[in-house]
């Protein structure tokens, strides 16, 4: 069951995951017909994963007005959630055009506050295994939909002098045998990011975060009888220790923020220094 803080939910069938927000306050008819006034509502992709749902519950403690979108129903905390494939939205132009509709019903009269793209897939495989599809699948969902989503919302996030978050990984910096595909979207992800704060300017700030290992449901399971293994990453960390989602969640948090109001086009690593820690064997 979707924890909507609001029971009003849109499932659009075959539609893309979809990150929305909105202005800095606005009027939205909810529950009961009753007029709510909400301040500085976002729409969040990928919002049922692990990093996903604490970005869903920071910007609801921080009296966000929360659009949650993911590819399947879950848990996250929001106030409207759209059910919608992000694949979908890349490869069929009339879906995109039906996605971006529905989410014009929501959109504030002073536009869209923020948009955070979270949303992405990991395919794993090392050079030899790799496909054109996994390629095709990885770059429409890791990077191709983050700029369809902006560029459908800009005129939007522009009205609102909003911002845009994308979350990549620190194996846009660093990376491990396996990861061809997903390292190369995450790498081009925080060049798009560069790219479109160059390219839109002082209208609409865009900046990145580059999370290390964290301790999502998803690793966590990966780990499970395994205490060893977790301890030694854990360990290899300058901090020794992983990240919790909601460490991830809270800088986006800031970046969307007035604090940040001076940085555009920045990618922050969010890592424990293990981008920054030499593996010597001594």
């Amino acid at each position: 069951m979707q924890a909507l803080r609001c029971p009003f939910s849109v499932t659009i069938p075959a539609v893309p995951v979809i990150v929305f927000s909105g202005s800095n306050v606005s009027v939205i008819q909810l529950c009961g017909g009753e007029l709510v006034v909400m301040s500085k509502a976002v729409l969040i992709t990928g919002a049922n994963g692990g990093i996903g749902q604490a970005l869903c519950q920071a910007f609801v403690e921080s009296d966000y007005f929360v659009i949650a979108s993911d590819k399947v129903a879950g848990n996250c905390v929001c106030d409207i959630f759209i059910q919608a494939d992000l694949e979908t939205l890349c490869t069929n132009p009339q879906y995109r055009t039906d996605i971006f509709a529905t989410v014009d019903k929501y959109i504030p009269e002073q536009g869209m506050f923020a948009l955070v793209n979270n949303a992405a897939i990991q395919i794993l495989g090392k050079t030899e295994q790799v496909t054109a599809e996994h390629w095709h699948r990885t770059l429409n969902t890791n990077l191709i939909a983050p700029f369809l989503l902006t560029q459908g919302l800009l005129p939007q996030l522009k009205k609102a002098r909003g911002s845009v978050v994308n979350i990549a990984s620190v194996h846009a910096i660093n990376t491990k045998p396996g990861f061809i595909a997903y390292a190369t979207s995450k790498t081009a992800l925080v060049g798009l990011t560069k790219a479109m704060a160059v390219d839109i300017g002082s209208d609409v700030r865009i900046n990145a975060i580059c999370p290390g290992s964290t301790a999502t449901p998803m690793l966590l399971a990966g780990f499970e009888g395994n205490e060893v293994a977790f301890q030694q990453l854990s360990k290899i960390h300058p901090l020794e220790r992983i990240a919790q989602p909601e460490e991830i969640a809270q800088v986006a948090l800031f970046l969307v923020s007035p604090q940040a109001s001076f940085m555009t086009g920045a990618s922050l690593s969010v890592d424990g220094g293990i981008g920054v820690r030499l593996h010597d064997p001594v």
